[in-house]
């Protein structure tokens, strides 16, 4: 136990390390490939992140647990815009880039709606998988195609020149993003191995443990990119962090997983009729709040954070099948889920008469 304990903390220190050089690295490079910080967030830097769900759900699809696999990722994206986008809020309102709320968010919106067909029938094909995985591939090379494109006219715009001292040691910006993935994958993985093994103690499901346990562990390296882009000033950074990381865990981690695996990803019929859902709900209510005033207020971080509190409080009812999830299931069906509807229709009606357009 003292052994797991060490490397619990070791991984933390690890992922706090990793996330110092990964946004140093990014962010510099941003400006030295004619990339925003939103382009670099929504790629490089998100998919790196998510390196520790694509080695964790590879290796629990090889071993034959599904349940593990998808509670990983569903439970990764749930936690990520919930938890991390609340606590980021929280800490500095975040300001949301029209082009996100324009492309990005609804994307996520379409991959989640998507998944939830794939795997209404039980399982997710290789041919499902493969679809995912391309759409991922066409998403980069449209980003990366609009902001090459965005940046050359900018020069011509200025006619600017190139300065040679600026791309001098762009080198050590690669070191440093490479230098932050390493140790992000490493500190994850001692983390995530020490609070399984902590899980295991209480005897919790494959599926819990991923939609909790694993998926807050492996989303730590979002959480420290996140939270310290955010402090550091670079928002869309940090919002694009989340939005890129929740695309590449449905397109690539379940994409590749279902290509790789011979008869795809069986699906347990409560991630289809519970999880999902509520992944899909989470990716819905950031539209209405980041369309109205184009950020995630304060408040509205204390809200993403209520929600996630709730969430992993019902699945922990459920598995203990406590007698207190009745009363819960009633408050949360009869006025706090009615309550959000009504502020998210509040909200946008508001901003429709304020004439606010997303353009």
């Amino acid at each position: 136990m003292i052994t797991t304990i060490l490397f619990f903390v070791a991984g933390l220190l690890s992922l706090i390390g990793g996330a110092e050089l990964l946004v140093r690295g990014a962010s510099a490079l941003a400006g030295r490939l004619g990339m925003t910080p939103l382009v670099i967030g929504l790629t490089v830097v998100a998919f790196g992140t998510s390196a520790p769900e694509l080695a964790i759900s590879l290796q629990s699809g090889i071993a034959g647990e599904d349940a593990l696999l998808l509670g990983n990722v569903i439970g990764s994206n749930i936690f990520n815009v919930l938890f991390i986008l609340g606590i980021s809020a929280i800490l500095a309102p975040l300001i949301i880039s029209k082009n996100l709320i324009k492309l990005d968010v609804p994307l996520m919106i379409g991959a989640s709606i998507l998944l939830y067909f794939f795997a209404w029938n039980g399982a997710i094909s290789p041919v499902e998988g493969g679809i995912l995985f391309i759409s991922l591939l066409t998403y980069i090379g449209f980003l990366i195609y609009d902001a090459r494109k965005q940046h050359n006219a900018q020069l011509k715009d200025e006619n600017t020149q190139t300065d040679a001292s600026k791309s001098r040691y762009w080198l050590w910006d690669v070191g440093f993003v490479f230098a932050g993935f390493v140790l992000l994958v490493i500190g994850a993985r001692w983390l995530v191995n020490g609070a399984v093994t902590f899980a295991e103690y209480l005897g919790v499901s494959s599926l819990v443990i991923g939609l909790t346990i694993v998926a807050a562990g492996t989303s730590l390296p979002e959480i420290a990119t996140s939270i310290l882009a955010s402090i550091k000033g670079e928002r869309d950074l940090a919002v694009g962090n989340i939005v890129g990381s929740n695309l590449f865990n449905i397109m690539c981690i379940i994409g590749l997983t279902a290509i790789v695996l011979p008869g795809g990803i069986a699906v347990q019929p409560g991630v289809v009729g519970f999880d999902i859902p509520v992944m899909i709900a989470a990716s819905l209510v950031c539209l209405p709040i980041f369309i109205t005033g184009s950020l995630i207020s304060r408040w509205e971080g204390i809200f993403f954070l209520g929600y996630y509190i709730a969430f992993t409080v019902y699945l922990v009812l459920t598995a203990t099948e406590h007698h207190l999830l009745p009363y819960f299931n009633a408050a949360m069906g009869w006025f706090v889920l009615p309550m959000t509807l009504i502020t998210g229709l509040f909200m946008l009606v508001r901003e429709w008469k304020n004439g606010t357009k997303v353009s």
